[in-house]
């Protein structure tokens, strides 16, 4: 028997310029994807769902986590159409659980998710890696957006790079770092403008962590008994940065907070999907020891790593290299599987796919992939890497 974590890989549609058959030829069994076309607050349909899996079927993969069904603004700010976007909500866990599929990965970060300012930062081998710079966000949001009381939430170290930054950008420039921030959505543009955002941002004025924190839970206690009942299991994806940005509450960010999550509902269908590059993205959060403890619960996997380097810049590395022990976090999975398999949890088997990746060879010459970090042949080798170590450790450590 295979005792190694699933393979899979991020796939964003039939839309995706890296085609089912070649995420095949990695090795990868599996896809994480979404129906990105569905708006956000809005069910999904059941034929939609089944014609979705088939294609993946018939391409020789499985369809086995959904990354993601989003959780609309309107849910986690409880305003507006909130109740029927909910009520959606469990109709496309029921359908999901009906199709077999059992894993479904969402996120509770306002208005942004995940957020880089340099999405292609070429590095010494000539391959380019997504960054986020502090100084560089900070110009978007003191000079580009413009947002009151923006100052306070940057050091002063970093409001002086951020305008020595801004003075320096063409025009070009300043419009390119704008457009990029309000794109920045995995597998889905929303079509957002600078007073757009404003707008959104507005609507968090009066809610602070603690609020946002109870809006999750109220969330939770509306959708986990519909994923109970289907065999559903929820995984929310951590923050991207794990620290506040444009003033927003960011409550998925550290070891306490993924715990008080657990906590709020607590049931196996409210689980985690572990992902190291953002909590990694942290240098106080503990990777292999966050799976220790809260292992029974991680119902995902996304595998990357972030090389730290000076004031608060990182970027994303290979995924054996970097600013983290991805060893050791590999051998805390493996020691959490075996552990479930001795306890015949049905869902022992994890799986993993590699987060982001360099765009490098031949992709450097190619549009674009669907999403920035998505490209192919970074993901590939990611992959092989992974895979090499887990058989190594799963070979020497008998698991």
């Amino acid at each position: 028997m295979n005792n190694l974590m699933h393979e899979a890989m991020r796939w964003f549609g039939p839309g995706d310029s890296v085609t089912l058959a070649a995420i095949r030829q990695t090795g990868a069994t599996a896809v994480f994807t979404s129906l990105h076309e569905i708006p956000y607050g809005e069910a999904w349909p059941a034929e939609l769902i089944a014609s979705r899996r088939d294609g993946i079927a018939a391409a020789g993969l499985t369809w086995s986590v959904v990354e993601s069904v989003p959780v609309s603004e309107a849910i986690k700010t409880r305003t507006g159409d909130f109740e029927r976007h909910l009520e959606n909500y469990r109709l496309t866990l029921q359908r999901l659980g009906a199709a077999g599929i059992d894993v479904v990965v969402y996120n509770f970060m306002p208005v942004l998710d995940w957020v880089r300012t340099d999405l292609r930062h070429r590095l010494p081998d000539g391959t380019e890696a997504l960054l986020y710079d502090p100084a560089k966000f900070a110009a978007f949001d003191l000079f580009a957006l413009a947002r009151p009381g923006a100052e306070a939430g940057h050091a002063p170290a970093v409001r002086a790079a951020a305008k020595i930054y801004w003075d320096a950008l063409a025009a070009t420039g300043r419009d390119a770092l704008v457009q990029q921030t309000l794109d920045l959505f995995p597998g889905v543009r929303l079509g957002l403008s600078l007073d757009g955002l404003r707008t959104m941002l507005a609507r968090y004025a009066a809610i602070d962590a603690a609020r946002l924190r109870e809006n999750l839970r109220l969330f939770l206690a509306a959708v986990t008994p519909t994923a109970e009942a289907e065999g559903v299991r929820l995984a929310i994806h951590p923050d991207d940065p794990p620290f506040p940005v444009l003033g927003l509450p960011r409550i998925v960010s550290t070891e306490a907070d993924l715990r008080a999550v657990l906590d709020l509902v607590d049931t196996p269908a409210n689980g985690l999907c572990y992902c190291t590059g953002s909590l990694g993205a942290r240098l106080d959060n503990d990777l292999p020891g966050i799976v220790r403890r809260l292992g029974p619960r991680i119902h995902a996997v996304h595998l990357r790593s972030v090389q730290h380097t000076t004031d608060g810049v990182f970027y994303e590395a290979n995924h054996l290299e970097g600013s983290m022990d991805m060893p050791a976090v590999v051998h805390a999975l493996l020691s959490e599987q075996a552990s479930r398999r001795t306890s015949a949890r049905a869902d022992w088997q994890l799986t993993l796919r590699p987060d982001h990746g360099h765009t490098m060879l031949d992709d450097l010459a190619k549009p674009p992939p669907a999403c920035p970090g998505y490209s192919l042949i970074g993901r590939l080798r990611g992959l092989a890497e992974l895979r090499g170590l887990q058989l190594g450790l799963s070979r020497s450590l008998s698991y």
